[in-house]
């Protein structure tokens, strides 16, 4: 993935769509549009899964923070709990179990924040 140090891993886990529009969303797209971090990781897991996959207007913004360049995972436990794995993969979110990526990230000294 690169420099642990330029590296920012955000997770999104809440079902709160102003928090996902206000904060998550908004904060992670900038990071990586602005250079503040020159990798960017937005890993969704827990309800914010469910909210992604019934919400057209969140599914828009996460494409472009994909088509800006950021790596989209999401949980797969969380996401097949949800009955929403397929519709993440649509979305060209790498679906998969994260607990051993997560640890993986926080060993390197990967900067993580969560919403």
């Amino acid at each position: 993935m690169g420099n642990a140090d330029e590296t920012l891993v955000v997770i999104w886990s809440s079902a709160d769509k102003e928090v996902a529009r206000n904060m998550a969303f908004m904060y992670t797209y900038n990071a990586k549009k602005k250079g503040w971090w020159e990798n960017v990781i937005f890993i969704i897991w827990g309800p914010s899964a469910k909210l992604l996959a019934e919400d057209t207007q969140l599914q828009h913004w996460l494409k472009n923070m994909k088509d800006m360049g950021i790596t989209l995972e999401a949980c797969k436990s969380c996401s097949d709990d949800y009955g929403v794995s397929e519709v993440l993969e649509r979305m060209s979110v790498d679906v998969k179990y994260m607990g051993v990526p997560l640890t993986d990230y926080l060993k390197q000294g990967m900067h993580v924040l969560t919403f």
